[in-house]
């Protein structure tokens, strides 16, 4: 602390110099020029070295803020990750006691065989790819300089950047290849596990749409049902139905003036009804949102990019464009390209046992050095 005081009292020393040169074109008092310079100098000794600038104090201002969020976000992420269990779970139950039973006994064969084939597939793929994309380190680069080529300095982590790698404020580590933080995961979606995250949207998109599309007519039955025997509560309660109800519930009972008898609506029935319902609406919700998901990523796979880069490379063609100039993203290699470098792929058969099978092949680079089609270019328009 010695000598930073010594340098202080030195710059303030210089700075009322300075400030007694400039007493005859000045006319404020002398003690408020000295005041004046001594807070420049306390704002100026923040910037204690060259890479401090507005960021970093902005940043070290708020960082109790930052530090709060991130600590919520990675709590939630069990929550989350429980949740996901608890859904998928529920769907299985309703499966397995309600739906398979009714399949057994109303389907032919061929349907019977194609059903059980399908769905335990693709159970076994989205169980396999989440435990994968949940378990599986993102890739960090080493603490150390190995002779490996880096872009930059972490101003976090003070360690070098290989291209692609960016800081997770929710992990605090630098994450190679980094794609985004995903609660639902409670990881980071990185290099070794990007594949499994985006086969896990995959095949939990077909199965929700699976679902959703098989159980439609049952949805129906069951939520006819339920209002169908609503109407023939609310009868057996004596409270008069007119209107529109009276039709509705004519049409949906199928009655006339002369009711023929009906079976007693148990809580059994009652709950196997909802239980459909519950199924279906879930399994619709998640396939449209996810497939929505799913696509992005796909559509940024396909251009070699990852949900950061999007945004760099959107924002580097925009400044490269007003100087007239095409910026290229230098890791695209073509789309069948950049496929297949993504799922791993190196010859056909690889699409049955890679793609289509749980696989857990290491991914085409090591997050460190890339193989480069071109360079990055800035061709003139």
């Amino acid at each position: 602390m010695r000598w930073w005081l010594i340098s202080v009292l030195h710059l303030l020393r210089c700075v009322r110099l300075r400030s007694c040169t400039k007493r005859g074109r000045s006319r404020l008092p002398l003690w408020l020029r000295e005041l004046w310079a001594y807070m420049k100098l306390l704002v100026w000794s923040l910037y204690f070295n060259s890479l401090t600038d507005s960021d970093v104090v902005f940043d070290s201002v708020f960082e109790p803020v930052f530090w709060t969020v991130d600590y919520i976000t990675r709590w939630f992420g069990l929550v989350f990750v429980c949740l996901v269990v608890i859904l998928t779970s529920s769907i299985l139950l309703i499966a397995y006691t309600i739906l398979l039973p009714m399949v057994f006994h109303t389907y032919s064969t061929a349907w019977i065989a194609w059903h059980v084939c399908y769905g335990h597939w693709n159970l076994v793929m989205i169980v396999f790819h989440y435990y994968k994309a949940t378990k599986t380190s993102p890739g960090y680069p080493p603490t150390v300089k190995n002779d490996i080529p880096f872009v930059s300095v972490c101003k976090r982590c003070i360690i070098p950047k290989p291209a692609r790698t960016h800081h997770c404020g929710i992990c605090n580590r630098c994450i190679l290849k980094m794609d985004h933080h995903c609660p639902w995961l409670n990881n980071c979606v990185g290099q070794f596990n990007h594949r499994y995250f985006f086969s896990f949207c995959v095949f939990m998109t077909l199965g929700c749409a699976y679902c959703s599309i098989s159980g439609r007519n049952l949805f129906l039955d069951a939520y006819n049902a339920l209002e169908r025997f609503k109407h023939l509560d609310v009868e057996k309660q004596g409270i008069p139905v007119t209107g529109m109800g009276l039709l509705l519930g004519i049409l949906l009972s199928g009655q006339t003036k002369d009711p023929t008898p009906v079976p007693p609506y148990t809580f059994k029935d009652r709950m196997i009804h909802k239980s459909i319902i519950y199924m279906w609406v879930l399994t619709s919700t998640v396939a449209v949102a996810l497939g929505a998901l799913t696509i992005w990523h796909a559509v940024l796979i396909a251009r070699g990019e990852t949900s950061i880069e999007k945004h760099i490379n959107g924002k580097e063609t925009e400044r490269l464009a007003k100087q007239g100039k095409v910026y290229r993203n230098p890791h695209n290699h073509g789309r069948l390209n950049n496929w297949k470098m993504f799922f791993g792929v190196e010859k056909t058969s690889h699409w049955v046992t890679r793609v289509l099978l749980p696989s857990v092949h290491a991914p085409h680079s090591d997050g460190l050095t890339w193989d480069l089609p071109v360079k990055k270019e800035m061709i003139p328009v």
